[in-house]
């Protein structure tokens, strides 16, 4: 189907017509930032340890995902 596509009675078949009329649940993004960004997070923390930057513990993996996670809620919350 291409984008123009149209049932008979002017209603739209299909992906797009579910994802335009869907508003989502922001719980949803919340958790899916919190892993995200704890995930990242550890990547950067194991790689500055890697590279003998930054120690690899909790704390640090903790703090940076915080970090990541404020300023990503905030960049799309903006």
């Amino acid at each position: 189907m291409s984008d123009g596509d149209t049932d008979r009675d002017g209603t739209r078949d299909g992906f797009e017509a579910g994802v335009s009329s869907s508003q989502g649940d922001p719980r949803v993004l919340v958790a899916l930032n919190a892993v995200l960004s704890a995930l990242f997070a550890w990547a950067v923390v194991w790689g500055l340890s890697f590279l003998d930057v930054l120690e690899f513990g909790f704390v640090n993996v903790a703090t940076a995902a915080i970090l990541l996670f404020a300023m990503t809620y905030f960049v799309t919350m903006s």
